[in-house]
């Protein structure tokens, strides 16, 4: 992916190194690396797995504040670049469809971090909080996805960022205030297999950004749409079941199977059309743009 030098967005908030989740106790070792594997790409309704740390284990270190003066890391600077690009392609196709696109801001944190939708520690992963519309990112995460799930590659990183801005466009078209009606109705095997649907949905949004992140912007080839499918399909619930407690389990699913994942983000960045994204089509919720 072409990033140096590029455009950056405005809407990255640095709090790594601020302690601003001091207090919430994080779990090492294998238990840390299991929930990464679970909870990678929490994806709206973070709240489930957030706070989940009880109050009496020992407190965390508090983080040396990061220096204002030191100059931007390339993570920083390469989160920036992939955020401007959601920002414009989302905007042109919002007012395509009449709309208006509102920015959401990427907050980087290290360790843990507060947001609208309570606490979480790196081991929960990247995720979209609608309360704030604020992704967060550990960016130590990416090392993770490299090392432990195997999936290299810039536009594997960029493809992380786009599937929590997918979420972001979900809930900018009402798809979160209709999944949340929905869990006061449902039993958690329903609404798992909604969950299902609403981040297979965020895989295909992530796709036709992509898609216009090749034909517009220019900036990406076959080999970058290669690194992303290798990452949704490092990141599918039955491969990471698999790997973590040595058996599948269909109906625990949440974030859909690695073959499904790479089906939907393929298909977004194929046609390009938003449209087409309807992965709730065998629902009566409807959770897609008419």
């Amino acid at each position: 992916m072409q990033w140096f030098g590029r455009g950056e967005s405005d809407n990255v908030e640095d709090q790594r190194g601020s302690g601003g989740g001091r207090g919430l106790a994080v779990g090492g070792g294998i238990v840390g690396l299991i929930a990464a594997a679970i909870y990678f790409f929490t994806g709206i309704d973070p709240s489930q797995v957030l706070n989940q740390v009880s109050s009496n284990q020992p407190q965390q270190t508090e983080q040396q504040a990061k220096d204002p003066n030191a100059p931007e890391d390339n993570g920083k600077k390469f989160v920036r670049v992939v955020l401007k690009d959601t920002e414009d392609i989302w905007g042109k196709l919002f007012a395509d469809m009449g709309r208006q696109y509102q920015d959401p801001k990427v907050v980087l944190f290290t360790d843990a971090v507060q947001s609208a939708c309570g606490n979480a520690s790196s081991a929960t992963g990247p995720f979209y909080c609608p309360g704030d519309a604020r992704v967060y990112i550990d960016l130590s995460f990416y090392d993770e996805l490299k090392n432990r799930f195997g999936a290299a590659g810039d536009f594997a990183q960029a493809y992380v960022i786009a599937h929590e801005v997918g979420h972001h466009v979900q809930n900018l078209l009402g798809v979160s205030a209709k999944m949340d009606q929905a869990r006061n109705r449902l039993s958690q095997r329903e609404y798992n297999k909604l969950s299902v649907k609403l981040e297979l949905q965020a895989d295909f949004y992530a796709g036709v950004w992509a898609h216009y992140e090749q034909s517009i912007k220019k900036v990406i080839d076959e080999k970058d749409i290669k690194d992303a499918l290798n990452a949704a399909n490092a990141i599918g619930d039955d491969r990471l079941q698999q790997q973590t407690q040595g058996h599948v389990e269909p109906d625990s699913f949440t974030h859909g199977t690695s073959a499904q994942r790479m089906y939907w983000f393929k298909k977004g960045y194929e046609t390009g059309d938003v449209k087409q994204g309807n992965t709730f089509a065998d629902d009566r919720l409807a959770l897609v743009v008419n």
